[in-house]
């Protein structure tokens, strides 16, 4: 365990109160990168957001939350964040472990007629989490919907209240809606073959999105690893990162960590859609080299049998674990 990294860490949020730091602790001080100022974590709200089939049917044993938390603990993630119903229903299990554990108030399911601008229902709050003794509150938003205003009003009273209960804020930031540009706006010198997918994780638009969560309080931020595009009108328009480097993850990531307060905000990355052992691996070593504060990484290792899906995770511990 590395004291001062730790310290330097809990420095750069002095509005902490004493619980809010206690708890903050229990997540950095928990699993196989406890005390490295590194994290991995679990997220399991793909069954809210994308189904349970086509979240757990090539796992079935995932069908149980329970699976999940104990899939948590026996890679050594730092903590598991999932909707109030899987964290009721492995209590048991995340009591006995002592596994910290951050709950997502809100989600969007598959169901809603809101593509273009995605709107997440608020399903839990502060509450919740202290019936549960979680050590943080998760929250979904997206920049450039247009219900983004309501949900950053959502964040503010999701803090207040999460500070009075003494929680960490973890923020999701996806940028995503009808406030982004798509394809057909973008000068044909970018090229063809950009989808609207791949605007949403262009470099410029995910920093401006983790820069939004910081301003609204967040302590922890996800968010997508990033492609080489810069898609907003302002940017393009200004050139505002010509002679940026972008063309690797790592500079890219080193770009997003920058707009978190210069770094001084817990950045972590989102393992994204299903993909091979090989590719996730390097996508991480290039995130690690950018200054990524971690990964949280959910069908990548749910969805494969048991042993596959720990030997995955901890290889990605691995990757993250300081070198001596």
């Amino acid at each position: 365990m590395s004291v001062a990294r730790i310290k330097e860490i809990l420095s750069w949020y002095p509005n902490l109160t004493l619980q809010q730091q206690q708890n903050f602790l229990r997540i950095v001080n928990y699993g196989r990168l406890a005390g490295t100022g590194k994290f991995v974590i679990l997220p399991v709200d793909q069954g809210y957001e994308h189904g349970p089939g086509r979240s757990f049917q090539p796992n079935p044993v995932g069908y149980d939350p329970r699976y999940h938390a104990m899939l948590a603990v026996k890679s050594g993630c730092n903590a598991y964040a999932a909707p109030v119903g899987a964290l009721e229903a492995a209590i048991d299990i995340i009591k006995e472990h002592e596994l910290p554990t951050i709950l997502k108030v809100n989600s969007h399911d598959m169901m809603m007629d809101d593509k273009g601008n995605p709107f997440p229902a608020i399903t839990s709050w502060v509450d919740d989490a202290v019936r549960l003794g979680c050590a943080a509150v998760g929250y979904a938003i997206y920049p450039g919907s247009s219900g983004s205003r309501e949900m950053y009003q959502q964040v503010k009273e999701l803090r207040v209240d999460s500070e009075k209960a003494g929680l960490i804020l973890v923020l999701w930031a996806y940028p995503r809606g009808s406030g982004l540009p798509t394809p057909e706006d973008l000068p044909k010198s970018m090229g063809e073959g950009i989808s609207q997918g791949n605007i949403e994780v262009a470099v410029d638009a995910v920093a401006y999105a983790v820069h939004i969560a910081c301003q609204l309080g967040a302590h922890i931020i996800k968010c997508k690893p990033t492609l080489p595009l810069v898609v907003l009108p302002d940017h393009i328009k200004n050139k505002t990162y010509d002679g940026v480097p972008i063309d690797t993850l790592a500079d890219r990531t080193q770009l997003v960590i920058q707009s978190a307060f210069d770094g001084h905000r817990v950045v972590i990355n989102s393992g994204g859609a299903a993909k091979g052992t090989e590719e996730i691996l390097n996508e991480v070593r290039e995130l690690n080299a950018g200054g990524s504060f971690g990964s949280i990484v959910g069908r990548n290792s749910f969805q494969r049998p048991k042993d596959e899906g720990i030997a995955l995770l901890r290889e990605i511990q691995n990757i993250y674990m300081p070198r001596a």
